[in-house]
């Protein structure tokens, strides 16, 4: 099932998506949430009412009548308003690239626990354009990403039971200024004002039970689901980034027991996986320019149209723009080193 939420009659609505249109949960059954977060936190209750809808509109038994065509929607992300936002570092060979891009030898910790940090919960947005400001140009950098997001209550969750807890699947651009990043990591606290003006997510969520025909084994060492689902990034139609979640190191499970443990995770708290290998401008213009002391960096722009795709969880696309302000917080920094 493929679940989205947009804006309808000027308020939230949740839909689920088939066939190029969007069926209206009050639509399919008066007993159906009609936001995602009363869908979530009620998740053990309506989900197989939600399940034989989508049956009922695939089967023709609900008519294509009742749909909105999605090209009349004003899509919106699929969990609007997330609980919290935690972003992991879950691919292998992304981390490494990184790191022998810059000189340094592989972590070794990375292959002892999964790691991840918090970002801006309220900064959320679905597919459409991105606002920036002047310092985040500076090195603007999109992140090819998955992310899943919690279904029901748990506290120190097992790995080995924590899929129960995945409501389902969809894409992430965890956008980044990179100039922004490293200064202020230079102080070991964050990634905060480099990663906080946008996460985005969608344009669908989509149930793993859509998507057991793509399992796969995890690693060997890992415990948990993974998924053969081909990832891409193109900007401005070219592609730039592939890769498979399947490549994930440390399952979503595995990254649910270590955000879990001591803490109590709720419906509606979105986890993303990390960047798949290749998947930002970051590492390629450090493998390129290893490769190539002549290359030329590549860095995202006003105007630029960013494209991610995962098989089965659809296409997100977003528009980036330059929002009408100077302010700077990297000129008000020289200004105060120059007093």
């Amino acid at each position: 099932m493929k679940l989205i939420t947009h804006l309808y009659d000027e308020h939230e609505q949740l839909a689920i998506y088939y066939d190029g249109r969007a069926y209206n949960m009050d639509q399919i059954h008066p007993d159906l949430p009609n936001s995602m977060g009363m869908f979530l936190n009620y998740w053990d209750d309506v989900m197989e009412l939600a399940l034989r809808g989508d049956a009922a509109i695939k089967n023709g038994t609900i008519s294509a009548t009742k749909g909105i065509l999605v090209d009349d929607i004003s899509y919106l992300a699929p969990i609007p308003f997330p609980a919290s936002c935690r972003d992991a570092y879950a691919f292998r060979q992304h981390v490494a690239a990184a790191r022998r891009n810059r000189g340094v030898e592989m972590i070794p910790e990375f292959d002892e626990y999964p790691i991840f940090y918090f970002t801006n919960h309220n900064a959320i947005q679905g597919p459409g354009p991105v606002q920036c400001m002047p310092d985040h140009f500076e090195k603007l950098d999109f992140e090819l990403e998955c992310a899943i997001v919690i279904n029901r209550y748990g506290r120190n969750i097992a790995a080995e039971t924590a899929d129960q807890y995945i409501g389902g699947l969809m894409i992430m651009n965890d956008l980044s200024a990179r100039r922004l990043q490293m200064e202020e990591m230079k102080l070991n606290l964050g990634p905060a004002k480099g990663k906080d003006f946008s996460t985005v997510i969608g344009p669908w969520l989509v149930t793993t039970d859509e998507l057991m025909m793509f399992e796969i084994p995890a690693k060997p060492g890992h415990v948990g689901k993974s998924w053969n689902l081909a990832m891409t990034c193109s900007v401005n139609g070219v592609e730039v980034s592939r890769g498979n979640l399947g490549d994930m190191d440390w399952t979503f499970a595995e990254i649910i027991e270590r955000c879990s443990y001591g803490v109590t995770l709720h419906p509606g708290d979105v986890i993303g996986s990390g960047t798949v290998g290749t998947g930002c401008f970051l590492e390629l213009n450090g493998t390129g320019k290893l490769n190539d002391p002549n290359y030329v960096e590549q860095w995202l722009q006003p105007g630029d149209t960013v494209e991610m795709s995962i098989d089965q969880l659809g296409v997100l696309t977003n528009t980036i723009e330059q929002e009408d302000s100077s302010f700077s917080l990297l000129a008000l920094k020289k200004q105060r080193q120059d007093a």
